[in-house]
């Protein structure tokens, strides 16, 4: 079993950047794909990014692809989220997930394990 805490969001204004990071309590953080969903007022939870457990794959979304990067520090039991170019529809509260089967999937009722979120807010 897992603990996630995430940590690092805030409010920013329209191109502006931040760095979301998740860090992780519990034995074999290393053995989990990890994966950022965010989810907006009124909406569903949606995919952002994930990493395999060696961090050698990486997958985002469409609306994310070339603005956001995921990465994982197994040995200090992190994930990072950088997110750069940042528009007033990044807004949410993003949430870090852990997923203990290595689906490599892109769908929130395929993660085991979730943080508590942490707001992102991008003015105009």
């Amino acid at each position: 079993q897992v603990q996630l805490v995430e940590s690092g969001g805030g409010l920013v204004q329209a191109g502006d950047s931040l760095r979301l990071s998740c860090s992780a309590s519990g034995r074999g953080f290393g053995s989990y794909y990890m994966g950022w969903f965010r989810q907006a007022p009124g909406k569903e939870r949606d995919f952002v990014a994930s990493i395999s457990r060696g961090a050698s794959r990486t997958y985002y979304a469409d609306s994310v692809k070339g603005r956001f990067t995921i990465s994982r520090d197994n040995a200090k039991n992190t994930v990072h989220l950088q997110m750069s170019s940042l528009k007033p529809e990044d807004t949410a509260v993003y949430y870090c997930a852990a997923d203990a089967y290595g689906s490599e999937s892109t769908l929130s009722h395929d993660y085991d394990y979730w943080g508590r979120g942490t707001q992102v807010t991008v003015s105009s």
